[in-house]
């Protein structure tokens, strides 16, 4: 893969450049580039922290990779469609997309590996198949990649935002406005590294919401990213006052109403263009009943 540099991207880090052009992790940029896999104008690139300027060539070569080493779990997870390219799968809350610290099996990429014969490599042995993630305790719809080919193709859409994702979200307390913008770039809490924040520095973020039911000190609201940045619903709501309800990072100490199991936050509706067809897919799915309980609960008798 090769990248040309970008004005606004003089002096950026190569290992932070890398990172948010494949939506890789530092460590994984940086083992990458100690591992010989990236040249700058020509010359192999042997340290992650190398200024780059403007107009420099570099090139990234991803290396075989092992087979997963993953255990297949028959888990609950739905595939909503699937072809020789790709699959929508929805996510159930309260289940990891890939194995990480604290979280070695019982993950979205178990059941994937049962359920479909192909996933693609370019996520790394960790991550086959996985385009783009949402968090543990949000449900909804995901693209899966099936072979490295569409996982580079429809990674690029997700980066040049043309891939729609909208969520629903009930959110703490009602809102003044029926629609609105939250422009706010995302970090690390100064404080808390556990934590995102909108903070000085941080990476573009913007989500569009709009008022869909207003509810007993609450409101349901349809979100929409242009970025897909960690967390960026939950922060950018509790940026402005309204976190949504069940969040036990962003909300408050003590929430309004006992939400057990996490954020009520759902990804519902995909699209995006087929990478061999080229034809324009469009999903949608509705809440958990554990959503539209609280939904219910909550409506103005």
């Amino acid at each position: 893969m090769l990248y040309q540099v970008e004005a606004e991207a003089e002096k950026k880090r190569l290992d932070v450049y890398l990172a948010e052009k494949n939506d890789f992790t530092r460590s994984r940029t940086e083992k990458l580039i100690r591992d010989g896999c990236v040249s700058v104008e020509g010359e192999t690139a042997v340290k992650p922290g190398v200024l780059l300027r403007t107009g420099m060539v570099v090139e990234l070569t991803l290396p075989d990779l092992k087979p997963a080493a993953l255990e297949a779990q028959d888990l609950p997870l739905s595939i909503i469609y699937q072809d020789a390219d790709l699959a929508v799968v929805y996510k159930p809350s309260g289940m990891v997309v890939h194995p990480a610290a604290g979280n070695p099996d019982g993950t979205m990429v178990n059941a994937l590996l049962m359920k479909l014969e192909d996933l693609s490599g370019v996520g790394g042995e960790m991550r086959p198949g996985i385009v783009h993630r949402i968090d543990k305790d949000t449900s909804g719809l995901l693209l899966v990649a099936k072979n490295d080919r569409s996982h580079l193709l429809l990674s690029e859409q997700i980066k040049e935002h043309s891939v729609e994702r909208a969520y629903r979200a009930i959110l703490i307390g009602r809102m003044k406005e029926p629609e609105g913008d939250v422009n706010g770039p995302i970090g690390r809490h100064p404080n808390d590294r556990k934590k995102m924040a909108v903070v000085p520095g941080g990476r573009e973020a913007h989500t569009h919401w709009t008022v869909l039911e207003e509810l007993r000190g609450a409101t349901l609201v349809e979100a929409r990213l242009t970025t897909g940045r960690t967390h960026q619903i939950r922060v950018h709501m509790a940026s402005i006052g309204h976190p949504v309800l069940g969040d036990p990072v962003y909300g408050p100490k003590k929430s309004p109403y006992p939400v057990e199991g996490g954020q009520l936050l759902h990804a519902f509706r995909l699209g995006f263009i087929h990478p061999t067809t080229g034809e324009k897919f469009l999903f949608e799915a509705p809440p958990e009943p554990r959503f539209m309980n609280w939904l219910e609960k909550l409506r103005l008798k």
